[in-house]
């Protein structure tokens, strides 16, 4: 299962329980929780729903990058 660290700085930088986040995204608090912590993988349009609330990048979100506005970018030459 995939794990999202970013996920619960996000939410804590915006003062958000996961009670009222789960509220938000209509849905169920252990249902988030276990995004959260990875005992659930994140589906690919709750991450899109999420980068939108958060207005972050997906890579952001994925860990790709630091910079939450930034997009991953590959060095490597082909």
């Amino acid at each position: 299962m995939g794990y999202y660290p970013r996920l619960r700085d996000l939410r804590e930088d915006r003062d958000l329980s996961i009670r009222k986040l789960a509220e938000i995204l209509h849905m169920q608090r252990t249902t988030y929780h276990n995004y959260e912590t990875g005992k659930r993988e994140l589906p690919f349009e709750l991450a899109v729903t999420l980068a939108k609330f958060y207005n972050v990048s997906l890579d952001y979100i994925g860990g790709l990058t630091n910079d939450p506005a930034q997009h991953y970018k590959d060095n490597r030459t082909n």
